[in-house]
C-alpha cells in the first residue's frame, strides 16, 4: 500500500513522475486505474498534526511527547486502520447463555476490538493522569486519546469511563482503595471473571432509564440496604437502565432511588464471593454509529451494589465522572474534525479535475481552508480545556471556575459543529467519500454521538445558565480568558463586548435564548485562543468569518482575501 508520507508538493511530483508506471501496472484489458489518491496510511497522526503538536508543547505536556507520538504512529498505521474497519464491520454480539443454559450475559467482540483495546490500555489512556498527576497530565492523556481515536473511536467509550470513574470513586475511600488499583492497571484483561482474579479492570456507567432519560431524578430503580445502609455499604438494586454503555466492563457507577433520594452505587459484574451478580442484559442497541462498541439495556434483580457517597447525593457524586467524560466528548469532536480535514486535504492533493489538482481549485481551497479553521479552533479549545482540568485539580480556583463553564460551552459547540464538518469533509471526496471503503461514512455516523453522550446540546446550554447563576465567578473567569485575546484584535473585542452586554438580558427569555448565548460564548472563547495561539492566517479567517459575519451559511464561504494556501499547508497531513 502506498504511504501518505510527504504529501503535498513532493507527493504531487511523485504522483506525476510515476503516473505512466502506475497505468502500466494496473491496466487490465482496456481499463487503467489513474488519478486515484494513495491511501492515507502509515503516517504519524500526531507528528503530522501541527496544531496538536503546538498545543501539547504550549499546554504543558511536552514531557510526555514520546508516548503521544507512539500513539500517533500506531493509530496512523495501515494495521491499526484495518483493525478499526474490522471492529466496525463485525460489531459485538450479545451472548445471554452458555451451552448448558446458564446465564452469562456477555458481549462477544471481534478480535480486532480486543487488539485495539489492548493497545489503548497499554498506552494508559484510561489512567495516566491519576498514576502520574504532574502538571500537563490531562493534556498529555487528551492528546494521546485524540491520536488513538483516529484508529477507532468506539474503544474510547470504556477507556473514557474508566478514566472518568476515578474522581467519583474517591468519594468513597474504602471502595477506591479496592477498585482503583484494578482500574489503573496497564493490562487489558477481557475475561469474564471476578475482578480480583484479573490483571486489570474497566469501568462503565448507567444513569438513564426509559421513563426519564436526562431527567435522572425520575429514575425508578430502587436500592434496598442490606445491613442498615450508609456510605460504602451494600444495597440490592431492582429495576433497569435504558442505556448501559460497554456492558462488558467489570464494574459500573449507576443511579438508584433510596429513602434519601437518588443515590450513586458501584455495581460489579461479580459479587465478592465470586458469584455472578444478579442482572440480565436484555438487548444491544442498534446504533447509527459507534458500532464496534456495545451499548445495552439491563435489568437488575436484587443485584448487589455499594453506595458511593451519601444517600440522596447521587447526582453530585456521579457528576464528577460525567464532567471528565464530557472533556472526552470535546476531545472526540475535535478528533473527528482533524480526521476529516486530513482526509479531505489528502484526497484533493492527489486528485486532478479539469486539468488541475483539486487542492489548487479556488473554490475547493475555500472549503478546505474553512474546514481547517474549524478544526484548529476545536483542537486548541479542547487542549486548553484539558489544561484547565490539570490546573483545577492542582488547586487553581480560577481554572476551576473556567472549567466549570468552558466544559459545557465547548462540549455544546464543538460537538454540534462536528456533524456539519464531517458532512462537508466527506463531500470533498465526492462519490468516493460516500462509499464505505473510504472510511468517511463511518466518520459521519460517529459525528453526532459526542453531542448526545453525557448530556445533549440543550442540557449543556442549560448547564451554562446554571453556572452563571450558581457560580458568577465562572462567568468572570470565562471573560478574563476571552479578554486575553480581545486586547489584540478589535473584531474579537467588539464581539466580546456585545456578548457581555447581552448577558443576562431578559431573564424571561434567557432559557429560550440559551443556544444563541452559548454559541456566542464558544465563538468568543475560540477566537481568543486562536488570536493568541493559532496561526495568524487562521485567526484572521476565524475573526473575519465567525465574529465579523463575513461568512455564509456553509463551509467554503470565507472571505476571498483569506490566505487559503497557508491554512491548507498548515493542516496538510505531512
Amino acid at each position: 500500500m502506498l504511504s501518505a508520507q510527504g504529501s503535498g508538493r513532493p507527493a504531487r511530483a511523485w504522483h506525476n513522475q510515476h503516473l505512466m508506471a502506475t497505468v502500466e501496472r494496473t491496466t487490465f484489458g482496456n481499463h487503467a486505474v489513474i488519478n486515484q489518491p494513495p491511501p492515507l496510511v502509515d503516517y504519524n497522526v500526531f507528528e503530522a498534526d501541527t496544531v496538536l503538536v503546538e498545543a501539547v508543547e504550549r499546554e504543558g505536556a511536552e514531557w510526555d511527547r514520546e508516548r503521544i507520538a507512539a500513539a500517533g504512529e500506531y493509530a496512523g498505521s495501515e494495521a491499526a486502520q484495518e483493525l478499526g474497519r474490522l471492529a466496525n464491520e463485525n460489531g459485538p454480539k450479545l451472548k445471554t447463555h452458555d451451552r448448558y443454559g446458564n446465564r452469562v450475559d456477555i458481549p462477544e467482540f471481534h478480535p480486532a476490538w480486543h487488539e485495539l483495546m489492548g493497545v489503548g490500555v497499554g498506552f494508559e489512556l484510561h489512567s495516566s493522569p491519576w498514576k502520574d498527576p504532574r502538571p500537563g497530565a490531562h493534556v498529555a492523556r487528551g492528546a494521546a486519546f485524540m491520536c488513538m481515536s483516529q484508529a477507532e473511536a468506539g474503544i474510547g467509550c470504556p477507556i473514557s469511563m474508566t478514566y472518568s470513574v476515578i474522581p467519583a470513586l474517591r468519594t468513597q475511600p474504602e471502595l477506591a482503595a479496592e477498585w482503583e488499583p484494578r482500574f489503573l492497571s496497564a493490562t487489558y484483561d477481557p475475561r469474564n471473571a471476578p475482578a480480583p482474579e484479573k490483571a486489570g479492570a474497566l469501568a462503565g456507567m448507567g444513569m438513564t432509564e426509559k421513563q426519564g432519560g436526562t431527567d435522572v431524578r425520575a429514575n425508578t430503580t430502587l436500592a434496598r440496604p442490606v445491613n442498615g445502609g450508609g456510605p460504602g455499604a451494600e444495597y440490592e438494586l431492582t429495576g433497569h437502565k435504558w442505556f448501559m454503555s460497554a456492558p462488558q466492563c467489570d464494574a459500573f457507577l449507576v443511579l438508584a432511588q433510596t429513602d434519601g433520594g437518588i443515590s450513586c452505587f458501584l455495581f460489579p459484574r461479580w459479587t465478592p464471593d465470586g458469584a455472578r451478580n444478579r442482572f440480565r442484559l436484555q438487548r444491544f442497541k442498534d446504533k447509527l454509529g459507534n458500532r464496534s462498541n456495545a451499548s445495552s439495556e439491563i435489568e437488575f434483580d436484587g443485584a448487589s451494589a455499594w453506595l458511593v457517597g451519601e444517600e440522596g447525593a447521587g447526582v453530585r457524586t456521579i457528576i464528577e465522572m460525567v464532567n471528565h467524560t464530557r472533556l472526552d466528548c470535546v476531545l472526540g469532536g475535535a478528533t473527528g474534525m482533524r480526521a476529516g480535514v486530513a482526509q479531505a486535504i489528502h484526497h484533493t492533493t492527489h486528485r486532478s479535475v479539469f486539468g488541475r489538482e483539486l487542492v489548487e481549485q479556488p473554490l475547493m481551497r475555500n472549503v478546505l481552508a474553512d474546514l481547517a479553521v474549524e478544526s484548529e479552533a476545536a483542537t486548541i479549545g479542547a487542549l486548553r480545556l484539558a489544561r484547565a482540568y490539570d490546573e483545577a485539580i492542582a488547586g487553581d480556583e480560577e481554572a476551576a471556575q473556567l472549567k466549570r463553564v468552558a466544559n459545557a460551552v465547548l462540549k455544546y459547540w464543538i460537538c454540534k459543529r462536528a456533524v456539519m464538518h464531517a458532512g462537508e469533509a466527506l463531500e470533498c471526496l465526492g462519490g468516493n467519500g460516500y462509499v464505505e471503503e473510504s472510511g468517511m461514512p463511518r466518520l459521519f455516523r460517529e459525528s453526532p454521538l459526542n453531542s448526545i453522550w453525557e448530556g445533549s446540546g440543550n442540557v449543556q446550554c442549560l448547564d451554562v445558565l446554571r453556572a452563571m447563576v450558581k457560580s458568577p465567578a465562572s462567568l468572570e473567569a470565562y471573560f478574563a480568558e476571552v479578554e486575553e485575546g480581545a486586547v489584540a484584535d478589535s473584531r474579537l473585542q467588539a464581539f466580546a463586548t456585545s456578548l457581555r452586554d447581552e448577558l443576562p438580558g431578559d431573564l424571561e427569555t434567557i432559557e429560550s435564548r440559551a443556544r444563541r448565548v452559548v454559541e456566542k460564548m464558544a465563538l468568543a472563547l475560540q477566537g481568543s485562543l486562536l488570536v493568541r495561539y493559532g496561526d495568524p492566517a487562521v485567526a484572521d479567517a476565524f475573526c473575519a468569518s465567525r465574529l465579523s459575519g463575513d461568512w455564509g451559511q456553509t463551509f467554503g464561504t470565507l472571505p476571498a482575501s483569506t490566505d487559503f494556501g497557508r491554512i491548507i499547508d498548515r493542516h496538510r497531513p505531512q
